[in-house]
C-alpha cells in the first residue's frame, strides 16, 4: 500500500503546483486617493516573465460596491485583481470600465464577471464594435503567442455597455465623468474623471516612462487628450502604463508626442522621406530614449506621424 500512498501524494502534489502556476503571481494595489487604488504593472511588452500582466488595473471603493477600470489582459489577471480588491474590501464589483480596444487592459473581464455576473461592464461604442469585428480574436492570438500560451483559455468577454462624451456614471456616491477623446490613442479611448477623489484615469492616452504602439490612433488626437486631461482639477493621474503621478507625468508624454509630431512635420515640409528624417527626429526627443520600448517603437511613431501628415 506504502508506494500507492506515495503515488497518490506525489499526484496531489504535482496537482498542487500545476494549480499555482497557473496564477498569476501578487501585484500590490497600492492607494493613490481615499478611495482608490491601483496596480501598477511592469513596464516591458506581455512575456513569460512578466506571464502577459503590464498595464496598470485599478478600482474605486463606493458605497455600494467596487468600480474596476481595466481589469488585465487575461483571466489569469482578472482574479490577481479580485485577490488585491478583496484585501481592501468585501463589497461585490458592480462595475467594470474598460479604456480601450487592446486586450492587455481588458481581457481580465472574464475573472470579473465570473465571481460577479451582474456588474456591468462598459466602454466605448467604438471599442465594443471594434472588439467584435475582429479586435479581441486578434488580441486573444497576440496574448497566448506573447506569453507562449500563459493566457490561454482566457475568454473575450466584450463589454456591453456603451457609455459616451460627457457621460457620467453615477454609483455609490461617486460619480465617474466619461472623456472620449476622438482619434487619440486608439480611436476607441475613454479617460476616467472622478471630480470627488481628484483622479483622472487616462488609459492609454498617456503613459509614464513606456511607449507602445500608434498604428490605431493619431498624434493630433492623442495630444488633445492630453490638453484635455490637464484641463480638468485633478491632482493624481493614472496612466495605462507606468507609474501613477501628477499634472507633470502628462506634461512629459505630451512634450514627446508633440516634439514628435512636430518635428517630423517640419521634415516632411522640407521633403524629406520618413527614414531619412529619423536622426533629427530623435535628436528633437532625446529625453525619451531611455524610456521602455523606445527602440522598437520610435520608427514606427515617425512612420506612424508621416502618414497621418500625407492624409491631412
Amino acid at each position: 500500500m506504502k508506494p500507492l500512498m506515495h503515488f497518490a501524494a506525489f499526484l496531489f502534489l504535482l496537482a498542487t503546483f500545476a494549480a499555482s502556476a497557473s496564477e498569476l503571481r501578487d501585484h500590490a494595489a497600492i492607494q493613490v486617493a481615499p478611495q482608490t487604488w491601483v496596480i501598477h504593472g511592469p513596464l516591458g511588452d506581455p512575456s513569460v516573465e512578466n506571464q502577459g500582466f503590464m498595464n496598470n488595473p485599478a478600482f474605486v471603493v463606493t458605497a455600494d460596491g467596487v468600480v474596476v477600470v481595466d481589469p488585465g489582459s487575461s483571466e489569469q489577471a482578472g482574479r490577481m485583481v479580485l485577490r488585491q480588491i478583496r484585501k481592501v474590501t468585501a463589497k461585490p464589483v458592480t462595475h467594470v470600465l474598460n479604456t480601450h480596444v487592446h486586450g492587455d487592459h481588458w481581457f481580465g473581464n472574464q475573472a470579473i464577471h465570473d465571481a460577479y455576473p451582474q456588474a456591468q461592464i462598459m466602454a466605448h461604442p467604438e471599442m465594443i464594435r471594434a472588439a467584435h469585428a475582429g479586435a479581441a480574436a486578434r488580441w486573444l492570438g497576440i496574448m497566448d503567442r506573447l506569453t507562449q500560451g500563459y493566457t490561454r483559455g482566457t475568454r473575450a468577454l466584450i463589454p456591453t455597455i456603451a457609455v459616451v462624451e460627457s457621460q457620467t456614471v453615477t454609483t455609490g456616491g461617486i460619480e465617474f465623468r466619461i472623456h472620449a477623446p476622438e482619434k487619440a490613442h486608439s480611436g476607441t479611448d475613454i479617460m476616467i474623471e472622478v471630480k470627488s477623489e481628484g483622479v483622472m484615469f487616462l488609459g492609454d492616452n498617456v503613459m509614464n516612462g513606456r511607449f507602445g504602439q500608434m498604428n490605431d490612433g493619431t498624434f493630433q488626437g492623442n495630444i488633445a487628450a492630453c490638453d484635455r486631461a490637464l484641463a480638468t482639477a485633478a491632482g493624481v493621474f493614472v496612466p495605462g502604463h507606468g507609474k501613477t503621478g501628477g499634472k507633470a507625468i502628462v506634461s512629459a508624454y505630451r512634450g514627446y508626442l508633440a516634439g514628435l509630431f512636430e518635428t517630423v512635420r517640419k521634415e516632411y515640409d522640407a521633403g524629406k522621406k520618413d527614414y531619412e528624417m529619423k536622426d533629427t527626429v530623435k535628436a528633437a526627443v532625446a529625453p525619451y530614449t531611455g524610456w521602455e520600448g523606445f527602440d522598437i517603437h520610435f520608427g514606427r511613431h515617425v512612420s506612424v506621424a508621416v502618414l497621418e501628415l500625407e492624409a491631412m
